[in-house]
C-alpha cells in the first residue's frame, strides 16, 4: 500500500499480520523470505489482498489522523524477551515517546537498554507496534529500521516530534 512514508508491504499468516516491510512487494519479497527462513517459518508468499483489507483500512485511518490504536490480530514470532519488549512498546500511547531506558525499567530489566534496542529493531510490525515512539534517553531520535526520515514523519503525524524539539 502507498502511505505518507512511501510504499509499505504487509504480510499475514492464517493467524494475523506477521510482517510490515518498508518498500514495494517487489523490493521486500526477498527480505521477507529471508526472515521466514531464519525464523523457520514454513509456507509461501503469495499476493492476496483480501486477508490484508482490515490492516490496510486501519493503517489508512492512522495516516489520515483518524486512528490512534490498532485492533488487528497479530502473529508475531520472537523470543520471550522480544515478545515482552514488543508488548511494552505497544502500550506507548499515541503522541507519546519513551526512551529505551524507560522501557527497560518498565519490564524490570533496567540494564537491558541495548537489548531493548535490539528487540525494537526486530519488531516485525512497525507502526502497529509503535517502535517509532522509542527515543534516546537524551530525547534524540535514534535508530529506526525504516530510516530516521520515516520516524520523524510518524512522530510529526502524532504530534510528538514538536514536543521533542521544543
Amino acid at each position: 500500500m502507498e502511505s505518507p512514508i512511501g510504499a509499505i508491504t504487509l504480510a499475514a499468516s492464517d493467524y494475523g499480520i506477521c510482517f510490515i516491510e518498508f518498500g514495494s512487494v517487489k523490493s521486500t519479497c526477498s527480505s521477507m523470505k529471508m526472515k521466514m527462513n531464519k525464523l523457520q517459518i514454513k509456507g509461501e508468499l503469495k499476493e492476496d489482498e483480501e486477508p490484508l483489507q482490515q490492516a490496510k483500512h486501519q493503517l489508512t485511518e492512522y495516516f489520515s489522523g483518524e486512528r490512534e490504536e490498532f485492533d488487528l490480530p497479530l502473529d508475531l514470532i520472537g523470543t520471550k524477551f522480544q515478545q515482552l519488549v514488543w508488548d511494552q512498546v505497544s502500550r506507548i500511547p499515541y503522541g507519546v515517546t519513551k526512551s529505551y531506558k524507560q522501557i527497560a525499567r518498565e519490564i524490570g530489566a533496567p540494564k537491558a537498554v541495548r537489548a531493548i534496542g535490539g528487540s525494537n529493531n526486530k519488531n516485525p510490525v512497525p507502526i502497529i507496534i509503535p517502535c517509532h515512539r522509542v527515543i534516546g534517553s537524551n530525547g534524540s531520535m535514534v535508530g529506526y529500521g525504516g530510516g530516521l526520515d520515516k520516524k520523524e514523519i510518524l512522530l510529526r503525524l502524532e504530534g510528538s516530534f514538536e514536543k521533542m524539539t521544543s
